[in-house]
Protein backbone atom coordinates (compact mmCIF):
# COMPACT_ATOMS: atom_id res chain seq x y z
CA UNK A 1 0.00 0.00 0.00
CA UNK A 2 1.53 3.58 -0.65
CA UNK A 3 0.35 6.28 0.75
CA UNK A 4 1.64 9.50 -1.47
CA UNK A 5 0.94 11.95 1.32
CA UNK A 6 3.80 10.05 3.71
CA UNK A 7 6.53 10.46 1.16
CA UNK A 8 9.21 12.04 2.53
CA UNK A 9 7.81 12.97 5.94
CA UNK A 10 10.16 11.85 8.77
CA UNK A 11 13.94 12.77 8.14
CA UNK A 12 14.66 10.61 10.95
CA UNK A 13 12.86 7.66 10.31
CA UNK A 14 13.83 7.33 6.58
CA UNK A 15 17.54 9.43 6.73
CA UNK A 16 18.89 5.97 7.09
CA UNK A 17 17.27 4.62 3.67
CA UNK A 18 19.42 7.57 1.86
CA UNK A 19 22.46 5.87 3.14
CA UNK A 20 23.57 3.46 0.29
CA UNK A 21 26.23 1.66 3.02
CA UNK A 22 23.34 1.19 5.78
CA UNK A 23 21.93 -2.48 5.82
CA UNK A 24 18.94 -4.05 7.13
CA UNK A 25 20.92 -7.19 8.33
CA UNK A 26 23.14 -5.03 10.82
CA UNK A 27 19.77 -3.90 12.71
CA UNK A 28 18.28 -7.56 12.86
CA UNK A 29 19.66 -8.64 15.78
CA UNK A 30 17.50 -8.40 19.17
CA UNK A 31 17.33 -4.80 19.83
CA UNK A 32 16.78 -3.61 23.98
CA UNK A 33 13.37 -2.94 24.83
CA UNK A 34 14.34 0.40 25.38
CA UNK A 35 15.41 0.88 21.95
CA UNK A 36 12.64 -0.76 20.39
CA UNK A 37 10.37 1.40 22.38
CA UNK A 38 12.45 4.63 21.59
CA UNK A 39 12.06 3.70 17.98
CA UNK A 40 8.39 3.37 18.14
CA UNK A 41 7.86 6.38 20.08
CA UNK A 42 10.14 8.21 17.45
CA UNK A 43 8.18 7.09 14.27
CA UNK A 44 4.67 7.14 15.95
CA UNK A 45 5.93 11.20 16.90
CA UNK A 46 6.13 11.74 13.36
CA UNK A 47 3.19 10.07 12.06
CA UNK A 48 0.99 12.07 14.36
CA UNK A 49 2.91 15.31 13.55
CA UNK A 50 2.31 14.53 9.73
CA UNK A 51 -1.27 12.98 9.65
CA UNK A 52 -2.60 14.39 12.87
CA UNK A 53 -5.46 13.27 14.10
CA UNK A 54 -9.25 12.06 12.49
CA UNK A 55 -7.60 8.94 10.45
CA UNK A 56 -9.04 5.48 11.91
CA UNK A 57 -7.01 3.40 13.86
CA UNK A 58 -6.58 0.91 10.78
CA UNK A 59 -5.08 3.50 8.94
CA UNK A 60 -2.67 4.44 11.84
CA UNK A 61 -1.58 0.78 12.46
CA UNK A 62 -0.41 -0.22 8.68
CA UNK A 63 1.38 3.12 8.43
CA UNK A 64 3.54 2.78 11.73
CA UNK A 65 3.81 -0.97 11.20
CA UNK A 66 5.55 -0.10 7.75
CA UNK A 67 7.28 2.82 9.23
CA UNK A 68 8.85 0.93 12.00
CA UNK A 69 9.87 -2.38 9.59
CA UNK A 70 11.99 0.37 7.59
CA UNK A 71 13.67 0.88 10.86
CA UNK A 72 14.44 -2.95 10.73
CA UNK A 73 12.02 -4.02 13.35
CA UNK A 74 10.26 -7.39 13.42
CA UNK A 75 6.45 -6.06 13.23
CA UNK A 76 3.18 -8.38 13.76
CA UNK A 77 0.33 -6.80 13.41
CA UNK A 78 -3.56 -8.32 14.57
CA UNK A 79 -1.68 -11.25 16.55
CA UNK A 80 -4.18 -13.29 17.74
CA UNK A 81 -3.31 -14.33 21.38
CA UNK A 82 -5.08 -17.32 23.31
CA UNK A 83 -5.87 -17.06 26.77
CA UNK A 84 -6.53 -20.27 29.06
CA UNK A 85 -9.39 -19.68 31.74
CA UNK A 86 -10.89 -22.50 33.39
CA UNK A 87 -8.95 -25.16 31.93
CA UNK A 88 -10.30 -24.17 28.25
CA UNK A 89 -8.14 -22.29 25.80
CA UNK A 90 -9.52 -19.67 23.84
CA UNK A 91 -7.15 -19.14 20.85
CA UNK A 92 -8.57 -15.95 19.83
CA UNK A 93 -8.64 -14.29 23.15
CA UNK A 94 -7.74 -10.71 22.08
CA UNK A 95 -5.94 -9.42 18.78
CA UNK A 96 -2.83 -7.55 19.44
CA UNK A 97 -2.63 -4.79 17.51
CA UNK A 98 1.41 -4.16 17.05
CA UNK A 99 4.14 -6.72 18.41
CA UNK A 100 7.30 -5.15 17.81
CA UNK A 101 10.50 -7.45 17.91
CA UNK A 102 8.86 -9.83 20.21
CA UNK A 103 9.58 -7.55 23.08
CA UNK A 104 7.00 -4.06 22.79
CA UNK A 105 3.17 -4.20 22.63
CA UNK A 106 1.78 -1.19 20.83
CA UNK A 107 -1.96 -0.42 21.61
CA UNK A 108 -3.79 1.72 19.11
CA UNK A 109 -6.30 4.37 19.48
CA UNK A 110 -7.83 6.96 17.42
CA UNK A 111 -10.27 8.58 20.34
CA UNK A 112 -10.71 12.11 21.59
CA UNK A 113 -9.71 10.88 25.02
CA UNK A 114 -8.62 8.03 26.48
CA UNK A 115 -10.36 5.88 29.41
CA UNK A 116 -8.56 4.32 32.06
CA UNK A 117 -9.54 1.07 30.92
CA UNK A 118 -7.60 1.30 28.08
CA UNK A 119 -4.11 1.52 30.10
CA UNK A 120 -5.94 -1.49 32.39
CA UNK A 121 -6.33 -3.28 28.99
CA UNK A 122 -2.99 -2.77 27.91
CA UNK A 123 -1.25 -4.49 30.84
CA UNK A 124 -3.86 -7.06 31.06
CA UNK A 125 -2.37 -7.89 27.14
CA UNK A 126 1.04 -7.61 28.72
CA UNK A 127 0.38 -10.11 31.44
CA UNK A 128 -0.85 -12.28 29.28
CA UNK A 129 1.43 -12.57 26.45
CA UNK A 130 4.38 -11.91 29.72
CA UNK A 131 5.78 -8.90 27.80
CA UNK A 132 7.95 -6.48 29.47
CA UNK A 133 6.72 -3.40 28.11
CA UNK A 134 3.61 -1.98 26.53
CA UNK A 135 3.03 1.06 24.43
CA UNK A 136 -0.38 2.48 24.72
CA UNK A 137 -0.99 5.47 21.61
CA UNK A 138 -3.71 7.52 21.09
CA UNK A 139 -3.57 8.80 17.73
CA UNK A 140 -6.88 11.15 18.19
CA UNK A 141 -5.34 13.24 21.22
CA UNK A 142 -4.34 17.16 20.12
CA UNK A 143 -0.64 16.37 21.43
CA UNK A 144 1.43 13.05 21.01
CA UNK A 145 2.63 13.72 24.70
CA UNK A 146 -0.91 14.01 25.64
CA UNK A 147 -1.90 10.25 23.70
CA UNK A 148 1.23 8.29 24.77
CA UNK A 149 1.71 6.52 27.59
CA UNK A 150 4.26 4.05 28.55
CA UNK A 151 3.03 0.37 30.87
CA UNK A 152 5.28 -1.79 32.46
CA UNK A 153 4.35 -5.43 33.36
CA UNK A 154 5.64 -6.23 36.73
CA UNK A 155 9.37 -5.54 38.32
CA UNK A 156 11.74 -5.42 35.30
CA UNK A 157 14.24 -2.80 36.23
CA UNK A 158 13.49 0.23 34.00
CA UNK A 159 15.44 2.56 35.92
CA UNK A 160 17.94 3.33 33.18
CA UNK A 161 14.99 3.93 30.76
CA UNK A 162 15.75 6.90 27.98
CA UNK A 163 11.85 6.89 27.26
CA UNK A 164 9.95 8.91 29.87
CA UNK A 165 6.13 9.33 28.35
CA UNK A 166 3.15 10.05 30.25
CA UNK A 167 4.37 7.27 32.73
CA UNK A 168 1.21 8.40 34.94
CA UNK A 169 -1.76 5.44 34.77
Amino acid sequence: MFFPFLCGFAPSCESMFMNPNFSHEATKAQRDKEEVASIIVDCAFHLHRDLGPGLLETVYEVVLAKLLQERGLKVERQKPIPIQYAGCTFEEGFRADLIVDGVVLVELKSVENLAAVHGKQVLTYLRLLNLPLGLLINFGAATFKEGCQRIVNGPQSFASSRLRVNQNL
